[in-house]
């Protein structure tokens, strides 16, 4: 199984290990496109109008030192991505906390999107940045279409012929698209907050919670050991970790899209 999982802002101030080198790098087919965006970061970063970069990169006015560590990401130093990403998902992930044979399921079968890289594996050492992706930059331009483009026949590579758990937030989805049969072995979750209203059962969409609520669903299968091949095969296991499921119609030929129901956040 392929488990998609978007980035976070959040990230550890400063790597503890060697600089970046694209060789260490999973999914190296990926690697000049990268070079592409890392060139046009630094250059725009480290450029004389602060105002369109900060305009570029969602920056505000205090956070000009960011600007500062995209400038010298080259001679940066590095941490695993695993350790990198600190944000809502990746704490409720608790990856320093799972049993060994889980971490090594996570680091074969987890795919990070990135603004900057593309797609990272937990185990790539990569130094902190600021690139999101709803960024344009010089002489690549949106990333959003830019990594459209580069990232289909390398994902598609990855998932090979198992199961694709797509946890991706919507900016982030948007870069990689399964088609046909690929789309019908891919499984999307939406997050539903279940609670009272009046004596009546309410539900609405879950936003900067459901981050927490994904994390949680993946270590959930990551300490489980689960293995499903099918979509089919994969709700039944989350129902059997005790998660309210339902699936929703999905048309031929496009991902499956399951709810899953929380009464907590």
């Amino acid at each position: 199984m392929l488990i998609l999982l978007p980035p976070s802002e959040g990230k550890a101030d400063a790597g503890t290990g060697r600089r970046w080198s694209p060789d260490r790098l999973s999914l190296p087919e990926l690697n000049p496109a990268r070079e592409r965006v890392l060139d046009a970061l630094t250059a725009l970063s480290a450029g004389p109008d602060e105002a369109a970069a900060r305009a570029a990169l969602g920056l505000s006015e205090g956070q000009r030192g960011e600007l500062r560590r995209n400038a010298r990401l080259r001679e940066a130093a590095t941490a695993p991505a695993e350790r990198l990403y600190t944000g809502v998902l990746y704490e409720a992930l608790e990856f320093a906390s799972l049993p060994a044979a889980a971490q090594r399921t996570a680091r074969r079968s987890i795919l990070i999107s990135s603004g900057l890289w593309g797609a990272v594996r937990l185990a790539d050492r990569i130094p902190p940045y600021r690139c999101p992706i709803g960024a344009r930059l010089p002489e690549v331009g949106a990333l959003s279409a830019y990594w459209r483009s580069e990232l289909a026949p390398v994902l598609d590579a990855a998932a090979g012929r198992g199961l694709v758990l797509d946890l991706r937030s919507g900016a982030y989805a948007a870069t990689w698209t399964p088609r046909g049969e690929l789309a019908e072995r891919t499984v999307t979750v939406r997050v539903l907050h279940e609670r009272e209203v009046d004596g009546v059962p309410v539900r609405s969409v879950v936003s900067h919670f459901n981050k927490a609520t994904k994390g949680r669903l993946v270590r959930d299968l990551l300490v489980a050991g689960a293995r499903p091949r099918t979509a089919t095969e994969l709700v039944g296991t989350l129902r059997e970790l005790k998660h309210t499921v339902e699936e929703q119609a999905t048309a031929p030929g496009r991902a499956r899209q399951v709810d899953l129901v929380v009464t907590d956040l």
